[in-house]
């Protein structure tokens, strides 16, 4: 589960949405209040910047930051500004309570979290003055720790070396990231991790030394336990596994920072766990509960010791056991499994009754929090949520696919979690129901369908997620996808006109809602992966019709990007000039290609997503649709430096930070292989082809075959079969390698590949990564229009994502990333499972942009002189 999700979802019931969106200005009195002559004020995401006019400011330097509590926030806020204003010293703050909230929530990033207020000295000697004055003044006040910053004294006040200016760089592990320059003006990343740290270049100012000295006198050495190994962290704290060094018994040690980890009620990570510490007093005994050891304070931290339960997470079993992760599992592995699950399930009924029995609701049972030891038995941990029944307030902790409803209280909360724990166990989908209340009946009937599980245990959970109806209720209205022409059509034309219904036009930062990524950095509205581009794009080659209004919103915008908006083809504005060109745009689409062509690229990774590989690919399209030898000649500069820093076989390519660890059509070397082949197909030269195999061979060397034969990339902790970071997108290029020069160390690859797009379940539907990019992948060979008709496989995965298809006003749309909410954009939603069904379905070719079968290659003179050779 990514946890950056969840905050993303409180804004919108139906749509991944910015928290701040919507939101009246703030309750702060300062959001509303003038600022002198001579300063400009302006709102960027959740920040009020207030800074004075006709100052140089640096572009990185020393910062303070303050943090604050909900009951001193606007008194703390009232001092900041009474002593910046005077003195014109720059600063920002968040205007609210929501905000402030957010900042300080438990899934906040614990890097950031807790920052109210930045202010932006000149330099150190004010930074030092500005620390002396105002913490003199704030000295005592209460808020979270920074833990990316250093404590000033005892006050609210912290300091970090940082950015102050937009400015950005890729990372090692080839993410553009906001950046700092290093003397040798270099620019590298600005690192904001869960603790304090310098560049290595940077002087610690001596009026600092003493605060650092301070800070590192708190340590673990003198308590009576090692800390072995950290398992989990939140901004509220993290949990350790450690031993106890005068009994020698293994603990875990639970975390709680003061002021920080908030829930809806105002708890903080403290507050929790004392709340879990007197639930589990309550519940000293029971076998299925761990025991208390002890409790103690250190540095201001709280820590909660509890009995180390050698078991696993109940989902780590699932995940190992679920059948239909398998690619052919027979009628026995569903009879196995359906035992075993009822077992477990019961097993947890019986916990959670006698927990009951005790009068605590734990009020956050999901399969995380449920252990299963070696021998089979379950244990109920984390009981941060609980509460005594009599109290009778609403859950304030819970996962995804396991929240009760917004009136529930008591132990209505933990049968809920129970009735969701029947269908989970089945068809791990249960999150939609939130979207769609009629997916319960929906999932109950699958799950009938495929495992040998007692009607009336499926009956149960309907009634009791639903509140009325049972197994067959609203049978009628199940959404379906069915693999002919008829179906396509309808398919078609509701996802289509979810999509459309959906549009914001009146929005700045986008058009279509999709996923988070449209709002983490400038312009993620605009691109082919999350934003407008690729929507458009979608409807245009599946025929679902231009869109003239949108396509001028795309154009409005793409002509006046953002500050800091991205340059490449899948996140950024050559994607956006592919697509205004495709849509006949020429004129717009040249000039947002310009922009492009003035900014640098030389420093972005190598990938296809934002990188070289699909900027020169960009490139080489433009060449040939406008015969411009401007674009032609960087493109072939483009692949040249590809070329220089790709490296050997058995090497990974080089970032300008070092080795990219990632693998992939999207983020790997698949997308450099591609770049090389269509170089090929324009020259003919065979040096191009053998760039393409080093690269290619890159990325098979990250790849596993599973005991099944399938090939899927391997992450150390999990293989990933998806088209973005999987092995079907690799597969995709091994293809288009293949028609060109045979290997047999890629057509057994690609062979095994395509094993990896047969499985009958996946947990989400979207195109980068999930159902829709199998059925895009497994079309490809076919002429248009009939995939489904030669191959059965493929008729069965369409109608498979049914499964996650939810009815917004009963038009078919679709879930995006980690389930929790509606996606409409390519790589996640609507529109990348409307591109994967016209790929099947469509009368003409529909594929991703330079993927797409049946388009001619089209030739392209490239200069010998300017081949990209290996230096």
């Amino acid at each position: 589960m990514d946890k950056r999700y969840e905050v993303y979802c409180l804004t919108h019931p139906r749509f991944y949405d910015a928290p701040h969106h919507g939101r009246t200005p703030g309750c702060f009195r300062q959001a509303g209040r003038r600022l002198p002559d001579a300063w400009v004020r302006e709102e960027l995401g959740d920040w009020v910047v207030c800074r004075p006019t006709g100052t140089a400011f640096p572009r990185q330097g020393w910062k303070i930051h303050v943090s604050a509590c909900p009951d001193n926030a606007q008194s703390i806020l009232d001092e900041v500004w009474d002593y910046c204003v005077p003195r014109r010293i720059a600063f920002k703050f968040l205007p609210g309570m929501d905000a402030l909230f957010l900042a300080n929530a438990k899934y906040a990033h614990r890097g950031s979290s807790g920052k109210f207020v930045t202010l932006y000295p000149l330099d150190e000697a004010q930074c030092e003055r500005i620390l002396t004055e105002l913490g003199a003044v704030l000295d005592g006040r209460e808020g979270p720790y920074i833990l990316s910053d250093l404590r000033w004294g005892e006050g609210p006040l912290y300091v970090r070396y940082g950015a102050f200016a937009d400015r950005y760089c890729v990372s090692d592990e080839g993410v553009l990231e906001q950046a700092v320059e290093d003397p040798s003006g270099r620019l590298v990343p600005d690192v904001r991790g869960p603790t304090f740290r310098i560049p290595e270049w940077v002087q610690l100012p001596g009026f600092l030394e003493p605060h650092l000295a301070e800070s590192r006198r708190t340590t673990v050495a003198d308590l009576p336990y090692r800390i072995e190994k950290a398992l989990h962290f939140s901004n509220g704290g993290g949990l350790y596994s450690g031993v106890d060094t005068r009994t020698q018994e293994r603990v875990v040690l639970k975390e709680g920072r003061p002021h920080a980890g908030l829930t809806p009620d105002g708890a903080d990570a403290v507050t929790r766990l004392q709340r879990e510490r007197e639930a589990l007093d309550r519940l000293a005994g029971l076998p299925f509960v761990p025991a208390v050891r002890d409790h103690f304070e250190l540095g201001g931290h709280h820590f909660l010791v509890e009995e180390f339960v050698e078991a696993k997470a109940l989902h780590n079993e699932f995940v190992k056991r679920y059948p239909l992760a398998a690619l052919a599992p027979d009628a026995a592995a569903f009879a196995d499994y359906t035992d075993w699950a009822l077992d477990i399930h019961r097993q947890v009924e019986e916990a959670v009754a006698a927990v009951h029995d005790r009068g605590i609701v734990i009020g956050d049972v999901h399969t995380d929090n449920i252990l299963v030891r070696p021998d089979g038995r379950v244990v109920l941990v984390d009981f941060e949520g609980a509460q005594d029944v009599t109290q009778a307030r609403r859950q304030v902790l819970a996962a995804p696919g396991f929240i009760a409803p917004h009136g529930a209280t008591g132990f209505d909360i933990d049968r809920y979690a129970l009735a969701c724990l029947r269908l989970f166990l089945f068809l791990p989908l249960t999150g939609l129901i939130e979207l769609d209340v009629g997916k319960a009946g929906q999932l109950a009937r699958e799950a009938a369908r495929l495992f040998p599980v007692p009607r009336r245990f499926l009956d149960e959970a309907v009634r009791t997620i639903t509140g009325d109806g049972g197994l067959d209720a609203r049978a009628g209205e199940e959404p379906r996808l069915e693999p002919d022409r008829a179906g396509w059509l309808r398919a078609r034309d509701s996802i289509a006109s979810a999509v459309l219904a959906s549009a914001t036009p009146e929005r700045h930062d986008r058009l279509f809602p999709g996923d988070i990524e449209q709002f983490l950095l400038p312009g993620g509205g605009l691109g082919v992966a999350h934003g407008a581009a690729g929507v458009l794009y979608a409807l245009d080659v599946t025929g679902s019709g231009r869109h003239p209004d949108h396509e001028d919103w795309l154009i409005r915008h793409a002509l006046d990007p953002a500050s800091g908006t991205r340059l490449g083809f899948y996140d950024g504005l050559h994607g956006v000039a592919y697509v205004l060109e495709h849509l006949g745009h020429h004129e717009e689409a040249v000039k947002v290609l310009d922009m492009c062509l003035g900014e640098r690229w030389e420093p972005l990774p190598l990938d296809l997503n934002g990188g070289l590989s699909g900027i020169g690919l960009n490139l080489l399209h433009f060449a040939t649709a406008t015969g411009d030898a401007t674009c032609r000649d960087t493109a072939c500069r483009v692949a040249e430096v590809v070329a220089d820093r790709l490296g050997p076989a058995d090497a990974v390519p080089e970032t300008s930070g070092g080795a990219h660890p990632r693998a992939g059509l999207m983020f790997g070397a698949s997308g450099p292989a591609l770049l090389f082949l269509r170089l090929y197909e324009r020259s003919r030269d065979p040096a191009l082809l053998d760039l393409a195999a080093t690269a290619l061979r890159q990325d098979l060397r990250r790849c596993v075959v599973r005991e099944e034969g399938s090939m899927e990339v391997n992450e150390g902790w999990r293989t990933m079969p998806y088209l973005a970071d999987g092995s079907v997108g690799i597969g995709m290029v091994l293809e288009e390698f293949l028609a060109h020069r045979a290997d047999e160390e890629f057509s057994d690859a690609a062979a095994a590949i395509r094993k990896a797009a047969r499985a009958s379940f996946y947990i989400e539907p979207g195109l980068f990564d999930g159902l829709a990019g199998m059925i895009l992948h497994l079309s490809r060979p076919h002429p248009p229009g009939t995939a489904a008709a030669r191959d059965p496989l493929i008729a069965d995965q369409v109608r498979r994502l049914a499964r996650h298809a939810c009815l917004l006003d009963g038009r078919l749309a679709f879930p995006g990333e980690q389930l929790l909410r509606l996606s409409m954009d390519l790589a996640t939603g609507g529109a990348g499972v409307l591109l994967a069904l016209g790929a099947a379905f469509h009368s003409r070719p529909a594929g991703l942009p330079f993927l797409t079968p049946g388009l001619p290659a089209q030739d392209l003179p490239v200069p010998t002189t300017q081949v990209p050779e290996r230096r």
